[in-house]
């Protein structure tokens, strides 16, 4: 029997984005693997997005939810009953090419790679170069110097998140895929109960990630498959309310994954340090509207952080 495939996509007003994602879904079937299910899942889009799709030629299925959900409760939603081999969580701001699909689920397939559990493929940007997106597993180090601006400021010395020093054009096992991108085979997902809903947006595929190497599973970047990615997306408008999720989201994911004292580290770091060093890179850069964007976003912050 051939493998089959759900791709799941989460809409919160992406615009014609999610109409050039759609369309792109034809140019990357064929008969090596049967495409079950396209579901839609949208957050309550309000610039309608969702219209001109009664006639795509795609098993397609649209969930609109009233309210936005979130990231990962949205992913959910559209994995619930799947039949499929794999899951693809696919961003609205790509778009598929020839071997999207067929490469990496052919990788997939082979018996030697049974414990590949998550797999990505190489981003392509506007103007055809590869991303370097992949990225490593934090650590409460990490994350305090990294709030502090250090890997920014000494590279060398202090890596950053994402392995920017490896230019993304061979395959390789890594800690985590971008989560443009995120095939999993849906056996995992399921043993794994998917998503972790208490991440609104942001860390819930590093957490998702994470939580498979410790089943005893991989994640792999293939990088013989590419798609499109525009990146930034809709989050490009909405920058303090993008820093509030990143900031809240990590620090869920401390609070789960570290222990006490590296949380109350990161904690105290984020809160006393983390803003100061960001406003001083912005005025650095003449940004005053992003100071004013990091300002809105820390004040959400602290309202939900000290309310409690």
């Amino acid at each position: 029997m051939i493998p089959t495939l759900d791709i799941i996509i989460v809409n919160w007003n992406s615009g014609n984005l999610l109409s050039k994602c759609i369309n792109s879904i034809n140019n990357a079937t064929d008969n090596s693997f049967g495409l079950n299910r396209v579901v839609i899942i949208d957050n309550s889009s309000k610039d309608g997005s969702l219209e001109n799709f009664e006639n795509i030629n795609l098993p397609l299925t649209i969930i609109k939810n009233v309210q936005n959900l979130g990231f990962a409760k949205a992913c959910n939603q559209g994995a619930k009953e799947s039949q499929a081999d794999y899951l693809l969580f696919l961003n609205p701001d790509t778009s598929l090419f020839k071997n999207s699909l067929k490469e990496p689920i052919t990788f997939m397939q082979r018996i030697e790679n049974k414990y590949i559990g998550i797999i990505g493929i190489q981003l392509i940007d506007e103007m055809n170069n590869v991303s370097r997106t992949c990225s490593r597993y934090p650590n409460a180090f990490s994350l305090v110097y990294m709030s502090l601006g250090l890997d920014r400021l000494f590279p060398k010395i202090f890596p950053g998140h994402f392995m920017t020093d490896w230019d993304h054009k061979e395959s390789k096992t890594v800690d985590q895929v971008m989560g443009a991108f995120f095939c999993v085979r849906r056996n995992l997902f399921e043993k794994l109960i998917g998503f972790d809903e208490r991440f609104f947006v942001y860390f819930e595929d590093l957490d998702f990630s994470l939580r498979s190497n410790e089943y005893g599973f991989k994640s792999y970047y293939l990088a013989t498959a590419q798609i499109y990615h525009k990146g930034g997306g809709t989050s490009e408008k909405i920058k303090a309310e993008r820093l509030f999720y990143i900031l809240r989201s990590k620090l869920i994911f401390c609070k789960k994954h570290f222990s006490a004292l590296s949380f109350l580290l990161i904690f105290l770091v984020t809160i006393l340090f983390e803003p100061v060093a960001r406003i001083f890179g912005a005025f650095f850069k003449g940004s005053f509207q992003e100071v004013r964007e990091i300002v809105k976003g820390y004040k959400k912050l602290f309202l939900i952080v000290f309310h409690k």
